[in-house]
């Protein structure tokens, strides 16, 4: 069996991302784009890459930058993007268990809180 290559994978793992924030099964994403299903999985599981005229098919169907494809929307600066990546993670994070749900949202809050403190101008001189 070939080895999957790492670049693939991470593309992969971003094409799922930006298809399920679309609300986009395999099956409808794969007819939109001209592919095969089987193709789509083998995407999103790394053991195939994408070609530029996937690459572009994809960009275009679902209004994301090649750079939310190659390098995930964590590198990116656009509000859509942001947007995609909430919405990815509020999704994740509703469907916790509540005992985890709430361990979230505190780890969160205190992130938030230290965040805000490093943003704030020293008093010292």
């Amino acid at each position: 069996m070939k080895e999957k290559k790492p670049i693939n994978i991470e593309i992969g793992l971003n094409v799922k991302q930006v298809r399920e924030s679309a609300g986009l099964t395999q099956e409808s994403f794969a007819e939109l784009i001209g592919l095969g299903v089987k193709h789509i999985s083998a995407i999103e599981c790394g053991a195939a890459g994408v070609s530029l005229a996937t690459l572009k098919k994809i960009c275009s169907l679902l209004s994301v930058s090649a750079d939310t494809i190659l390098f995930g929307t964590a590198d990116t600066g656009s509000q859509k993007d942001r947007d995609a990546a909430i919405s990815h993670m509020t999704e994740r994070i509703s469907r916790l268990p509540d005992n985890q749900f709430w361990g979230i949202k505190v780890i969160l809050d205190k992130m938030l809180e230290v965040m805000a403190m490093n943003r704030q101008p020293c008093d010292h001189d």
